[in-house]
């Protein structure tokens, strides 16, 4: 495993938090005998100076209630200090990427970071590159330039680093010493994680309530705007709406074949687009990755405006409101913290990862653990909206159960479940089969994608001698799956793409054969 593998997953992002250029006159090289103290007074006294204009400028630009006072007494019921909210006047759904926003915190008190937690990452990233200058250190670890430079100053007098040589804009290039190796190695047998600073337990918590689902109330526009690519009729919607704005669970039962999954996959859409969540948590030492790559889209931000203005808190990403979708390669081990013995590092379960979106549960029913022990496990976080997990180190702790949870069968939830368990998703939605103006319907939207244009005597045909005569139910997904057929047909026998009644024989023939 390389270094890099175990760093946080992120690219970097250039530091914008530098010291400014010094004048050429003044630019610092790497100090040796008499002259060392003299060069470390020089720059002691330039880093006072920039810290009392950085601080002057603080006091003008941020926002009051944004980072209180070392004199304000705290609350526990009050969000973290750096993450500044806002009450809108009338609650949308595409509001809430402004509600929330973790600021760059400028000391260790606000970060709610011990310097030896910063310490310990800064000499196992020096430790896995070898070398690397003061920012490069800091946008590995998402910390503001200004509030590392005094660590690693003090990591230089303790002996642990040295310069290796001048980097620029007052900046040096950093080398472990043999005592700082030794030491690094010791902390990497433990935990071999160098990303991200962690952010509190309790930020997390904060932040979540602070971009709940709860407070989202998606309207008749939004569920349309989010369901736009489906078929879905004015009485569908209807259903849907209340269930997605209870943000709590509803069952989606029905024949294979009408949607279901993709009605569960669309829904975080109708609550809006963004939030923030740390990229790494930590509780009581133990290090937890919450920021997944592979289940989490990160949202680009632009510089300048907001960013430049608030100095974002690099600890935290912002990312679309998350859909997970699971089927049945769901396991009891997925919903519960998993540590990584190699490197030390926990892995967040998968419900704590769709916090503030949408967590599907596909096929529901034909996991490889029984019904009873999935529902056993959320029955009271369900009831109660938190959860409680076991960490590595024995402890257990409380954290939110925030997301819509959408069970997908096509069973019956009566066949599955108790009652205690369906009293607890309150709301269960029947997708029915298509109607045939629905069914023709389907054919005009996706036959112009597939290639084909539309033709009523050769859907006539299907309709009339493959299912009224029949008795075969109409599908939602069989329209998508017979074109495909007659395409693929048509590329094979180098014909050009045409609907026709032999064609849909052609295609039923093959489609519907054991059913």
């Amino acid at each position: 495993m390389s270094p890099s593998d175990l760093a946080d997953p992120q690219p970097q992002v250039a530091a914008g938090s530098v010291t400014p250029a010094l004048p050429e006159s003044a630019s610092p090289q790497p100090a040796t005998g008499d002259g060392d103290s003299k060069l470390e007074r020089l720059l002691s006294r330039i880093h006072q100076l920039r810290e009392a204009a950085e601080a002057q400028s603080a006091g003008a630009d941020r926002p009051r209630d944004a980072v209180p006072t070392p004199a304000e007494p705290k609350s526990p019921s009050q969000p973290p200090p750096r993450a500044a909210t806002k009450q809108p006047t009338e609650p949308s759904a595409s509001d809430e990427s402004d509600e929330f926003f973790p600021i760059e915190p400028s000391t260790w008190e606000e970060a709610q970071l011990q310097p030896a937690q910063v310490e310990a990452l800064c000499l196992k990233c020096l430790f896995a590159a070898g070398s690397a200058t003061g920012a490069e250190i800091a946008d590995q670890v998402k910390i503001s330039f200004t509030l590392l430079q005094g660590l690693l100053h003090q990591l230089k007098t303790d002996q642990l680093v040295y310069y290796r040589g001048g980097g620029v804009m007052g900046d040096y290039e950093y080398q472990l010493t043999e005592m700082g190796r030794e030491r690094a190695r010791r902390l990497s047998e433990h935990c071999s994680y160098f990303g991200s600073a962690p952010v509190t337990l309790a930020e997390y918590i904060a932040s979540v309530a602070a971009q709940s689902l709860t407070h989202q109330h998606p309207t008749a526009e939004d569920l349309h705007k989010a369901f736009q690519d489906l078929l879905l009729d004015k009485k569908m919607l209807d259903r849907l709406g209340p269930a997605i704005n209870s943000g709590r669970g509803l069952f989606l039962y029905g024949a294979a074949g009408n949607g279901k999954t993709s009605i569960a996959e669309r829904v975080t859409a109708a609550f809006g687009s963004n939030i923030w969540i740390p990229r790494v948590i930590g509780v009581d030492g133990e290090i937890m990755r919450l920021f997944d790559p592979s289940n989490h889209e990160e949202v680009p931000q632009a510089r300048g405006g907001l960013l430049e203005a608030r100095k974002v808190d690099r600890r935290w990403v912002c990312i679309r409101r998350p859909t997970i979708v699971v089927g049945g390669e769901l396991t009891m081990a997925a919903l519960e913290v998993t540590l990584n013995a190699s490197t030390g590092i926990c892995e967040a379960p998968l419900q704590m990862k769709s916090n503030c979106g949408t967590l599907v549960i596909d096929d529901f029913g034909r996991q490889r653990m029984s019904t009873d022990e999935l529902l056993n496990r959320w029955i009271v976080p369900l009831e109660k909206r938190h959860d409680y997990l076991n960490l590595p180190s024995g402890k257990k702790v409380q954290v939110p159960f925030d997301q819509l949870i959408v069970f997908s069968t096509n069973l019956q939830p009566k066949d599955l479940v108790d009652d205690a368990f369906l009293r607890r998703i309150p709301y269960k939605i029947d997708v029915i089969d298509p109607d045939e103006a629905q069914f023709r319907q389907l054919f005009r939207l996706v036959g112009p994608k597939l290639g084909f244009e539309y033709d009523e005597a050769a859907v006539d045909h299907l309709i009339q001698t493959h299912y009224l005569a029949t008795g075969r139910p109409f599908r939602c997904c069989q329209p998508r799956d017979l074109l495909l057929q007659i395409r693929n047909h048509c590329h094979y026998q180098s014909m050009p793409l045409k609907l026709s009644p032999e064609a849909f024989d052609f295609a039923v023939a093959n489609y519907f054969a054991v059913m």
